[in-house]
């Protein structure tokens, strides 16, 4: 029973949300500034994050396909599977569910304690509306842009631990990168990107515009934000991998 009015709560906050906008100048006002706040303020640590992990996963492969058995390029090539699939979709939304989710969450929150989306109702504004449609919009539009860039400079990542450390001839890398190359993966992973953007958003806004309470349950919603968010990320992802590539 517990759930079902949980998921009738969620259901109203989302049909509130994305309701006309009392005024388009302002929502697309909020909509820059949220962009700008979600994306620029995420590509620092996106960059650094992907070639890490682009440079470890090659690393790993060499080690791991160290056998006269497997060609060269098996290490390009499952290094660009591995953040072409996985990766730069599903793993860099988790970590942005942990910087933006939390972040969605607290801000709501300490709205709504401090009254201050209380005072809105009264005026007659649709809080809902105003609050979390430009945050959801803005993080669905930067996200993808987000992933290509994860992709980018996680394959570079792998290139620069080929060239300077002679691990792997960087030729055969190069070759592995490029053998038999699926475009369709990226539509993949830019579909799911959208898609668990959508649901980081909107379950952040949601444990955020409902919280009671002071200081500490904003907290506490924070971090149930960023829990459940990223439980129905890897839900969604076993689910679109199901329908998109099975």
């Amino acid at each position: 029973m517990k759930f079902i009015q949980l998921v009738g709560k969620y259901g109203y906050l989302i049909y509130k949300t994305f309701a006309k906008p009392d005024s388009w100048r302002m929502f697309f006002r909020q909509y820059i500034r949220e962009m700008e706040k979600q994306g620029i303020g995420s590509l620092a640590i996106t960059i650094i994050i992907s070639i890490f992990i682009g440079s470890a996963i090659t690393m790993q492969m060499v080690l791991n396909t160290d056998s006269p058995l497997l060609p060269k390029y098996v290490t390009g090539l499952t290094t660009r599977e591995t953040i072409l699939l996985e990766f730069s979709s599903t793993i860099l939304c988790l970590i942005l569910a942990g910087k933006v989710g939390s972040n969605i969450a607290s801000e709501i929150g300490t709205m709504r304690i401090t009254e201050q989306i209380d005072a809105m109702d009264i005026m007659g504004v649709n809080s809902a509306n105003y609050l979390i449609l430009p945050r959801i919009t803005a993080f669905v539009t930067v996200v993808p842009f987000l992933v290509m860039f994860s992709m980018f400079f996680g394959i570079l990542g792998g290139y620069l631990v080929a060239s300077m450390t002679g691990i792997i001839a960087v030729d055969d890398y190069v070759y592995g990168i490029q053998y038999t190359f699926k475009p369709f993966y990226i539509v993949y992973s830019l579909v799911k990107s959208v898609i668990f953007a959508y649901i980081i958003s909107s379950v952040s806004a949601f444990y955020g515009y409902y919280v009671k309470g002071g200081a500490l349950e904003v907290g506490k919603a924070s971090t149930d934000a960023v829990v459940k968010s990223s439980i129905l990320v890897l839900l969604f992802n076993v689910i679109l991998t199901d329908l998109l590539l099975m």
